[in-house]
């Protein structure tokens, strides 16, 4: 399963309404080659379910990501930070060996 915060959540509703997007839309999480340890996380929004997605429903958000990405992202959390140290989404991956020090990357 893959699970986000209520910050994460918030901040996703009003990026949606903001690209006003309306509710046929949902999160597509993905990973994909590249960045400084191997492999990225990309976030989208999108409205077209494709053969092999998983889908998980959480905090009222639909989270879709296809069958390869979710070998990688089982078990993680997305979060939402606006902090001084950083505005933007993070991903609390359990199966992250190693991460790149700005957090966009990571390595199994």
């Amino acid at each position: 399963m893959i699970t986000i915060t209520e910050k994460a959540k918030n901040h996703l509703q009003k990026l949606r309404e903001k690209a006003g997007l309306d509710d046929s839309y949902f999160i597509r999480v993905a990973v994909q080659g590249g960045g400084c340890s191997g492999l990225s996380y990309k976030l989208d929004f999108d409205n077209e379910l494709l053969p092999n997605d998983q889908v998980f429903e959480n905090e009222n958000v639909k989270l879709v990501c296809n069958l390869k990405s979710y070998l990688y992202l089982a078990g993680t959390e997305l979060d939402y930070s606006d902090g001084l140290n950083g505005k933007g989404f993070h991903f609390a991956n359990p199966n992250a060996t190693r991460t790149c020090g700005c957090g966009e990357s990571f390595a199994v």
